[in-house]
């Protein structure tokens, strides 16, 4: 039955169309001026509303505050808050408490000491999420979506409680080696299925999702 894939950073109707064509069993909305992919609420609202059932509609945050959450959450069906962040736990389960809607943490890695900390979310998210770190020599780094792997060997010896994701550096000629050497179940992407930073090729989505169902 393959890998389940998240395609993200969706910003034009007719790319959510090809994901949900293609099989996407999420989609990622990001909300963080700094990225090409960043969304207003309202141009969110409008592309969630086109995300058939079945299709888990996530929001893609880095530390946002009440006001915000507040506003997003009220315009925008969502069904997962992926905060990619430094959230805490206690600020994990406080957006979770006052959304009410399921919550994703994301993990950025670069060595096996830095898988450390996803349990101190034990308990507290629904899901994680492993994410590349960027070097600290890139200081023009986002959150994500900066087209960066790690070691997928790092996840594969390693059991977790909740349910994960794997995120960095995929796309369609990387992704089978990728869920072979890590085991991941889902797998996101973002860059990886782009002709420039924030712009979806088509064709490419189609290519990941159809590889992502063969496996």
């Amino acid at each position: 039955m393959g890998v389940a894939a998240k395609i993200c950073g969706l910003t034009r109707p007719e790319a959510l169309a090809a994901a949900v064509a293609g099989g996407a069993r999420f989609v990622g909305l990001v909300f963080y001026p700094p990225s090409p992919r960043h969304l207003a609420i309202e141009e969110a609202a409008a592309l969630a509303r086109a995300v058939p059932a079945g299709i888990g509609r996530v929001a893609v945050l880095v530390d946002p505050d009440d006001d915000f959450l507040a506003r997003l959450v009220a315009r925008v069906p969502l069904e997962l808050l992926q905060l990619h962040g430094k959230e805490t736990p206690e600020r994990v389960a406080a957006i979770k408490a006052r959304c009410r809607i399921a919550v994703m943490k994301a993990i950025p890695v670069a060595a096996a000491s830095d898988l450390e900390p996803a349990k101190r979310y034990y308990g507290v998210a629904d899901w994680l999420m492993f994410d590349a770190k960027p070097p600290k020599e890139k200081t023009d780094a986002m959150p994500g979506g900066n087209a960066l792997a790690f070691d997928w060997e790092l996840l594969r010896a390693r059991r977790w409680p909740l349910p994960w994701m794997l995120s960095g550096g995929l796309d369609p000629d990387n992704l089978a080696a990728a869920a072979r050497t890590s085991g991941a179940q889902v797998l996101d992407v973002s860059s990886g299925v782009e002709s420039a930073p924030g712009v979806k090729d088509l064709g490419k989505i189609r290519a990941f999702l159809a590889r992502a169902q063969a496996l």
